[in-house]
């Protein structure tokens, strides 16, 4: 599991319930049924409005790449392509078909098929770069999905608490029941406002994250197979490709 995910989770929801524990606060008043239906069902509802079932069916996919996503190491990268780009001297391009079972990575596996099928260059760039945009669309839909909800969130808490007070205000006459009740209306918005700030939009912001990584180690693959192609030193490739690492993390790569 992603900890900072984990970590960040437990955290804001331990900092929110924690203080409202010490407030004298009990858990029992704030898991009501009704107020969670209408703001977690209002929520998916409306998002779901805004985008297609496929998406809709991606869900999970979605939260597993928040909260079990790796990130990728882009010095193993450089290294592998290195390595194939000594190869490709020593034995040619098509020395390379033996090294295709060791790569894992599809976008990589397929862009050294292509280099070893010989795919003109200009050819193999706009194929690699229409793989990255396709799949940056597809990324983004994700992204947008919970970026959406966060929105929708707050306002379906509102929706929630308008709803529990035209309840009470319409049918108690008791007025020592009537404080009770309006404090339980406004749980809705409780969960409106808690679900956006402490889970919708971490989690769309944790998945751009994880999106710009992946879009930056694609390309830098990209980089490094079209350098490798073309036949450039080894070095120069290693040189090249270390921009795509942060300044603190090359001196032991150089």
């Amino acid at each position: 599991m992603d900890l900072a995910t984990l970590i960040g989770l437990v955290v804001a929801f331990g900092a929110v319930g924690g203080s409202f524990l010490m407030e004298g606060g009990s858990f029992d008043a704030v898991f009501l049924a009704a107020p969670i239906l209408i703001v977690v069902g209002g929520t998916l509802g409306a998002t779901t409005v805004t985008t297609s079932i496929d998406t809709v069916n991606h869900i999970p996919h979605y939260l597993r790449i928040a909260f079990f996503g790796r990130s990728h190491r882009f010095s193993d990268t450089i290294e592998q392509i290195v390595k194939l780009g000594e190869k490709a001297r020593r034995e040619g391009i098509l020395g390379l078909e033996r090294d295709m079972e060791r790569i894992r990575n599809p976008f990589f596996r397929k862009a050294v098929r292509l280099v070893i099928d010989g795919t003109e260059t200009s050819a193999l760039r706009e194929i690699l770069e229409t793989e990255i945009a396709y799949l940056e669309a597809r990324h983004k839909r994700g992204i947008t999905f919970f970026q959406k909800a966060g929105g929708y969130s707050p306002t379906m808490g509102i929706l929630g608490t308008v709803l529990g007070l035209v309840h009470t205000l319409g049918n108690t006459s008791d007025a020592s029941r009537m404080a009770a009740h309006i404090a339980a209306a406004f749980i809705a918005t409780l969960w409106g406002v808690g679900l956006a700030n402490l889970f919708f939009l971490p989690v769309s912001d944790k998945l751009r994250m994880r999106h710009e990584e992946e879009i930056a180690h694609l390309e830098l693959i990209m980089e490094g197979i079209m350098a490798l192609q073309s036949g450039e030193n080894p070095r120069h490739i290693r040189t090249r490709l270390l921009a795509f690492i942060a300044p603190i993390h090359r001196n032991h790569e150089e």
